[in-house]
């Protein structure tokens, strides 16, 4: 039997996510994404997960779509209906469902992450970037198609229209340390301290509140596309229930104990 492209580690409270292709760099394939989702479903299935980390085997995280297997799969669809196909049927529920995890995702990037790989770790709630890592989007440049995965999506957003726009028409690669400084990753690290630290990221995040990821993914969602007054009374609406809530209190009692809160589970 074939070894799967995903494996499922588990350290303590955070599930680590390890993409286990190496030889072929962990290309996106859909053995890749229906394993991926399998395993996102058993995540959000077992309760005492609190934390996600996202890793990658090998000198890449990801280089995106296998070209050579990019054909059309059925003689009465196109190459191109049948990659939509898959991408409606497959890509989309797997991004919707990492970017809805209950629980807070790291990914961890070495090497390169280039194409569909670039959206799928930026789809973790924070990313942390070995030294020698980098993003490459060479859709346009190199095939004449747009960026997918939701890479269109999430690089304008967190490096703004300019900067996501000037990366898709150069083909220029954002290193490790020029994608934190433009807010696309949160830490740069030496190769060496990559898992390591982003482990210690993961155990970190794992002590929030159970609703922590998704009150805050949501709220941030909601204000790229509100008005200040409209935030501000989603704002307002979401502190309503919130503030009844046990970790609420938690975090007060533990304020004034002058102690770190405990918040419990899903």
């Amino acid at each position: 039997m074939n070894r799967p492209p995903v494996r499922l580690e588990r350290d303590g409270e955070v599930a680590i996510v390890v993409f286990d292709n190496a030889p072929q760099l962990n290309a996106f394939t859909v053995a890749l994404q229906e394993t991926l989702r399998e395993l996102l479903a058993q995540i959000r299935a077992d309760r005492s997960v609190r934390a996600m980390l996202m890793v990658a085997e090998g000198r890449a995280f990801s280089v995106g779509a296998d070209l050579s297997s990019i054909s059309s799969s059925d003689e009465t669809r196109s190459r191109g209906a049948s990659a939509a196909k898959w991408m409606r049927e497959l890509t989309a529920p797997l991004v919707r469902e990492l970017h809805e995890l209950p629980v807070p995702v790291v990914s961890a990037v070495n090497g390169a992450c280039a194409g569909g790989g670039v959206g799928l770790a930026l789809a973790a709630d924070m990313v942390v970037m070995a030294r020698s890592a980098y993003l490459y989007l060479p859709f346009i440049t190199k095939l004449g198609i747009v960026p997918d995965v939701g890479a269109s999506w999430f690089v304008q957003r967190l490096a703004g229209r300019a900067r996501a726009l000037g990366l898709a028409l150069t083909g220029e690669r954002l290193k490790a340390e020029q994608a934190v400084a433009w807010g696309v990753a949160w830490a740069c690290v030496d190769d060496e301290q990559l898992r390591p630290h982003a482990l210690a990221l993961a155990h970190q995040l794992a002590k929030l509140p159970a609703h922590g990821a998704l009150e805050a993914r949501r709220a941030f969602d909601a204000a790229a596309r509100n008005t200040l007054a409209e935030q501000l009374e989603y704002e307002a609406q979401r502190q309503r229930e919130l503030l009844d809530e046990p970790s609420f209190v938690e975090g007060v009692q533990a304020f004034f104990a002058k102690r770190e809160p405990r918040f419990p589970g899903r």
